[in-house]
C-alpha cells in the first residue's frame, strides 16, 4: 500500500495528479503545498515516492530533491519531477542532483501511472 507524496502549489494541479494516481490500487496521498511542507509530511510518516513540482514558492522542487537525497533516511525514496519547462538544463539538473524521472505538464495519465508503478515495484 505505497504512500505518495504529491508536492505542488496548485490546488488543481494536486487533484488531477491525486485524480490519476487513485487508480493504484490502495495507494494513499499526501499532499504538501511546497518544499518546506513537503519535508514536514516526510517526516511524519514513511513515503515511498515523491512527486513534486519544480516551481513552487518558499522551496522549489530542485532544492527539495537534493535534500532529499542528502538525507540518510530518505534518499533512497524515488522522486519524479513534474514541470511546465519542457527545457532541457530544467531536467538535467533534476536528474544530475538524484531525480529518477521527469514529466511535463499537461499530464498524461498513463504515463504518469506507468512512472509510479515502475518506481514503486
Amino acid at each position: 500500500m505505497p504512500n505518495i507524496l504529491v508536492v505542488e502549489d496548485s490546488p488543481t494541479m494536486r487533484q488531477l495528479i491525486g485524480f490519476a494516481i487513485k487508480r493504484i490500487p490502495e495507494a494513499k496521498i499526501i499532499e504538501a503545498t511546497d518544499g518546506v511542507d513537503a519535508l514536514k509530511k516526510l517526516s511524519a510518516q514513511d513515503i515511498d515516492i515523491i512527486l513534486a513540482d519544480i516551481n513552487m514558492p518558499i522551496m522549489d522542487g530542485l532544492k527539495l530533491v537534493s535534500l532529499v537525497r542528502n538525507n540518510p533516511s530518505y534518499k533512497n525514496i524515488p522522486v519524479i519531477m513534474i514541470t511546465t519547462e519542457g527545457a532541457e538544463e530544467d531536467k538535467n539538473k533534476a536528474l544530475a542532483i538524484g531525480a529518477n524521472a521527469y514529466l511535463t505538464k499537461p499530464i498524461q495519465t498513463q504515463e504518469l501511472m506507468k512512472l509510479v508503478s515502475n518506481l514503486l515495484s
